[in-house]
């Protein structure tokens, strides 16, 4: 491309800030078989890269007065397609979920014998929680299900780290031999 004919594109950019639909149409008329090409490149879909044709004409329109000039015309150019190409590729995987591929994901969820054993489980937990001595709820709570750190804890309650440890160390004996005789072993299933 010569010089000539990127001042002449940086021109009609000026022009078309403006308003000036003549310069977007020469500007369109210049680039736009570049523009389709590379879309097409990224999106492998011609329907598609003919949209972005458009919704890349549009934004030069609507944003002619913000190019900067840091780039040649044809480079911003193809930047917004870039752009927008990646975003239409991301819309379609978002929106294309044929039977193969739907049937090929696995399902993670637990069955419902799965879920009533964690149920059972969760409520003989609790249980066994109410079952502590009020410091030691207290550590357990704190540590477990608000994640405090020992130190925190310590702040906290306002006693010393090594009490918190302590009673940590003590609660959770107690947990399990409490859960032990409740018959529930170590592990969620």
């Amino acid at each position: 491309m010569s010089a000539t004919q990127a001042t002449s594109d940086e021109t009609l950019i000026s022009r078309i800030a403006q308003g000036d639909r003549l310069a977007m149409q020469v500007l369109y008329g210049r680039h736009h078989v570049r523009v389709f090409r590379f879309g097409l490149r990224l999106v492998r879909n011609e329907a598609i890269a003919e949209d972005l044709i458009s919704e890349v004409f549009l934004d030069v329109w609507r944003q002619a007065g913000k190019f900067e000039g840091r780039s040649a015309v044809s480079t911003w150019l193809l930047a917004i397609t870039r752009f927008k190409a990646l975003s239409a590729l991301r819309k379609r995987k978002d929106a294309e979920l044929d039977d193969e591929t739907a049937n090929a994901i696995e399902d993670t969820s637990d069955d419902p014998e799965v879920t009533v054993q964690k149920k059972d489980k969760g409520d003989a937990l609790r249980r066994c929680l109410s079952s502590l001595t009020a410091d030691h709820r207290e550590i357990v709570d704190l540590v477990y299900y608000h994640e405090k750190s020992v130190e925190e804890v310590a702040e906290l309650i306002g006693i010393p780290e090594n009490t918190v440890k302590t009673r940590l160390f003590y609660a959770r004996k107690k947990l399990a031999e409490l859960l032990k005789a409740a018959g529930i072993e170590r592990g969620w299933p």
